[in-house]
């Protein structure tokens, strides 16, 4: 959010729909004739929830008021995004990405919890834009800041569903906490990264055959990969064994999927490079390419040359 934008609202103010809309038009007016593809956000989830709901992320509110007006309205930006897209590109290809993990319970009795987070965290953006409705535990949270046809406003068609997963995410029960639950780290007896995310491919498999059940759109595995805190070896190379077992058993897991029908059109492995990550900075790597970022020098990973090799097993089939 541009600060200037910010200073008067930001996310709070219905406007920024408006405003909103606008960048996304000159954008395609901009880049239109070359770009193809657009999405309108990137998970919106992760800045709504953090950002005014769990204070994690900016502005740093722990407001429910405040992250169910955002919530609203960037679902209508969303809409509005879309309507001008399609005037300025009216043969570009439109969607949005979506974080969508399975929410489920820390422990026994957090199943409330978990139901809540599932909400807020997989279905308070694609359910509205989607379906052109509100999950039901935010209906009544959600219905002071929805105005008459709002909800047509937000539910424009669109081409594809972006999504990024990761691991399942996990709920527990807090007295204390404003939403009624509180986030929680992975049980400590499960598989996981070497930054604490759980390793279930089977979660994937699972959520990209709901989706193509619940949506009716192609969907697009737009992130996917393992983080890790990670150096040069002595001889100058990084034998990240680790990230490539985690990708090889999600591609798999992909392969089931549309194996059960899931219309699943492409896979992108996060990321290509290491790179600035928005919560944890250049701590946490991602990339198949080593970068030194003082020099940045690019180094191929061992899962660098198992991906390649993926592609170009994939490209004689």
């Amino acid at each position: 959010m541009p600060q200037a934008l910010q200073d008067r609202g930001g996310w709070l103010n219905r406007e920024t729909a408006g405003w909103f809309a606008d960048y996304a038009s000159l954008i395609a007016r901009r880049v239109g004739d070359r770009v193809r593809r657009f999405a309108t956000f990137n998970e919106p989830s992760v800045f709504t929830l953090f950002g005014y709901g769990f204070a994690w992320h900016p502005p740093g509110l722990t407001d429910p008021a405040a992250l169910h007006r955002a919530i609203h309205h960037v679902n209508l930006a969303h809409g509005a995004a879309i309507d001008a897209l399609r005037a300025q590109a009216p043969t570009a290809s439109l969607g949005a990405i979506h974080n969508v993990q399975p929410a489920r319970p820390l422990r026994r009795g957090d199943e409330a919890p978990a139901a809540l987070l599932d909400e807020y965290w997989n279905l308070a953006f694609p359910e509205p834009q989607l379906l052109g409705r509100y999950p039901p535990r935010l209906v009544r949270a959600l219905d002071p800041h929805v105005q008459q046809g709002d909800m047509e406003r937000i539910s424009r068609p669109v081409d594809w569903f972006g999504l990024n997963h990761y691991s399942p995410v996990y709920a527990k029960a807090d007295e204390r906490a404003v939403l009624g639950f509180a986030w929680a780290d992975a049980p400590d007896d499960v598989p996981k990264t070497k930054i604490g995310w759980q390793v279930d491919p089977a979660a994937l498999r699972d959520t990209l055959v709901e989706l193509d059940r619940r949506y009716r759109l192609p969907i697009y595995v737009l992130e996917n990969g393992a983080g890790a805190v990670e150096q040069l070896d002595r001889s100058g190379n990084l034998f990240d064994l680790e990230r490539v077992g985690y990708l090889a058993l999600y591609v798999a897991a992909l392969r089931a999927a549309v194996a059960a029908g899931a219309d699943v059109r492409g896979y992108f492995a996060w990321s290509l490079l290491d790179n600035f990550e928005w919560g944890a900075g250049y701590a946490h790597r991602f990339g198949l390419v080593y970068v030194d970022y003082p020099t940045q020098r690019r180094i191929p990973k061992a899962s660098a040359r198992w991906y390649a090799n993926l592609i170009r097993t994939l490209r004689r089939r």
